[in-house]
């Protein structure tokens, strides 16, 4: 019989698992909630005790199985196996995740952080067509991103490769949870869009329905200010338009430095499609030289939620 892959995206509210083929061919999948309670201490022994109970479910034996492969936030010490810094799953502390998996398991692991993985997922099974070089960039609640340079992805001196949420896009401009100012995660993710529409509402004297929406101390999201702009809505458009710069800036900067076949973008932002993909390749455009406009492709991610469990159970082919 063919061996499997397990592909594992921890997130911060639900922990996604996926056994697949040596092919990258998703045969099953579940999901858990990710319990973060007690300083994260469940979430590794959860993890394992749904990996043992799938494989005795679908009457599978561990040496069935290549290795697990798992995506997660937080800083990776990918020699070691631990995680540190993931804050949104309460984990404070140094975990060895590595060695606690391989224990309860009895199967090879390692892992990689979460936006790395999407990447990996996106270039092997999605848009990036199995590519050597292709950058992802994950436009959510903040904007993560990994390169993959001649087939290998890039971690950097201290695994920071690829934030390309931090790039300046805007000099002296908001500020960033990271410390510094203008990075494009406070224009392009999914809070920065808001933070742009507050900031435009309040110089636009024009007629906006996303105007009254703030003036009337509704909530708004990405969503809507996307969803008024597709109407024709003035503002929204104007917003739309202002973080399409700012998007096509910093992957026009990314573009002229690495030179991918394709440059994708996924995460909830990129729900607008092709409205926004337009937007942002016109600003691209613009801001890269000849030999990269002509070259490097930008593209919607395909993948979806999938994107996380087969980009992880990718890291697990380094078994083979």
């Amino acid at each position: 019989m063919d061996r499997k892959l397990i592909g594992v995206d921890l997130g911060g509210t639900t922990t996604k698992f996926a056994i697949l083929t040596e092919n990258g061919d998703i045969q099953q999948k579940w999901s858990i909630e990710t319990t973060i309670l007690d300083e994260g201490a469940h979430i590794v022994p959860n993890i394992i005790d749904s990996i043992n109970h799938h494989i005795d479910l679908y009457k599978m034996d561990k040496s069935d199985f290549v290795g697990i492969g798992m995506g997660t936030p937080g800083t990776v010490d990918l020699d070691a196996g631990t995680v540190i810094g993931a804050y949104n799953l309460n984990w404070k502390t140094l975990q060895p995740v590595k060695k606690q998996i391989e224990a309860g398991t009895g199967i090879q692991f390692t892992l990689d952080n979460d936006a790395n993985v999407a990447a990996l997922g996106e270039r092997w099974k999605g848009a990036g067509e199995n590519g050597n070089d292709v950058v992802f960039v994950t436009l959510g609640t903040g904007v993560g991103g990994g390169v993959i340079a001649g087939g290998h992805l890039l971690h950097g001196a201290a695994g920071a490769a690829g934030e390309i949420g931090h790039v300046t896009v805007k000099p002296d401009g908001y500020m960033c949870t990271c410390g510094k100012r203008g990075c494009l995660e406070q224009y392009a993710s999914a809070t920065g869009v808001v933070h742009v529409a507050r900031d435009m509402a309040e110089e636009f004297s024009g007629v906006s329905k996303l105007k009254q929406l703030l003036d009337n101390g509704e909530e708004i999201s990405s969503k809507i200010t996307f969803d008024l702009a597709k109407e024709g809505d003035v503002l929204a458009q104007s917003v739309v338009d202002r973080v399409s710069f700012y998007l096509g800036l910093a992957l026009a900067n990314v573009g002229n430095t690495m030179n991918p076949s394709s440059i994708i973008i996924g995460g909830g932002v990129s729900a607008a499609g092709d409205f926004l993909l337009r937007q942002v390749d016109h600003y691209f455009k613009q801001n890269t030289f000849p030999t990269v406009r002509n070259t490097t492709e930008l593209k919607l991610a395909v993948l979806g939620n999938d994107a996380g469990v087969i980009g992880a159970a990718s890291l697990a082919q380094r078994f083979i």
